[in-house]
């Protein structure tokens, strides 16, 4: 899952928890390490991105070189961790030991390397509620990992990545409850970044990438996830239609796995009213072209901000 930030990443990869044949990350799948650097770089933390490894490191180091900072922050030093009162019981050395065990020997690419990083976490997670089969798949989600998708793809031919759009609006007023939100300029920008880039990405890998309105999962769950389901090779299944950690439903916000809080349409549009009349007529002249493009203009409650545009 790809998306920007506050655009319901974090809400889709939840609703897809649960679900029998998916093995869903516990949390962002930052795959990111510090050694690969583009001309993007200055666009979005490395830990967001798709990696490039050094040759010759052993597995521990590999395993070391990817930056996975919830997973890890939480495993090395829980009190610090957002996530300190989840209940995940994984044991470190196990998953090192596991990933070790997968990765076999080398000479080690990029695609074993990040095969191995998922497979050895469900293979370490004591008390996820099924067992792990070959037959099932993995489920990461990265807020910015869409911007490296023709790298993804070149690894993994089969992938499906999903990309979630949601109106720069309330997008925007969900980022301000982070400690150190970005300008409303950079915000902006990076919205039309992300978006314009992994469209273009989804026109040259239809059957690999697929662009997704976060208001239609919110207006209409059922056909959106069957949407979902029938692009990923899935069957359908109620628990695609709630938020849920672990296969247990998350019954009031989805706090801390994001700052959008709640996925209902309500939520969705009662907070930019929360933006005052500087940062909504800025919203609208900043994203029109791309949110013309994405219908934004189209939806009742969007449709005054860029009839004056």
């Amino acid at each position: 899952i790809s998306a920007g930030f506050e655009h319901g990443g974090n809400v889709l990869h939840r609703h897809l928890d649960g679900h029998s044949q998916l093995l869903v990350y516990p949390f962002e799948s930052q795959l990111g390490n510090r050694t690969f650097n583009d001309f993007l770089a200055s666009i979005e933390r490395v830990q967001y991105r798709y990696p490039e490894f050094p040759e010759g490191l052993e597995a521990g180091e590999l395993y070391e070189q990817i930056i996975d900072e919830e997973m890890k922050t939480f495993l090395r030093k829980r009190n610090g961790s957002k996530f300190k009162d989840t209940d995940l019981q994984l044991d470190e050395a196990d998953r090192i030991a596991e990933f070790t065990r997968i990765l076999g020997t080398g000479p080690y690419g990029r695609a074993r390397v990040i095969e191995a990083f998922f497979r050895s976490t469900f293979s370490a997670w004591r008390n996820y509620y099924t067992n792990a089969t070959d037959e099932m798949t993995h489920v990461g989600y990265s807020p910015a990992i869409g911007l490296d998708a023709e790298r993804i793809v070149r690894d993994f031919p089969q992938i499906r990545l999903i990309h979630l759009v949601r109106n720069p609006f309330s997008a925007y007023r969900d980022t301000k409850r982070r400690p150190f939100p970005q300008s409303l300029s950079r915000y902006l920008i990076t919205w039309n970044i992300y978006h314009s880039t992994v469209e273009m990405f989804a026109k040259l890998y239809p059957n690999n990438i697929r662009v997704v309105r976060y208001e239609d999962m919110v207006e209409g769950k059922q056909s959106f996830m069957s949407d979902i389901a029938l692009f990923i090779g899935i069957e359908f299944e109620p628990a695609m239609l709630y938020p849920s950690w672990n296969a247990k439903e998350i019954s009031a916000s989805i706090a801390p796995w994001g700052t959008v809080l709640k996925s209902t349409k309500e939520y969705n549009e009662e907070i930019i009213t929360e933006l005052n009349d500087a940062e909504r007529n800025q919203i609208a002249h900043g994203t029109a072209a791309i949110s013309r493009h994405f219908g934004f203009d189209k939806i009742s409650y969007l449709k005054p901000y860029y009839s004056a545009q």
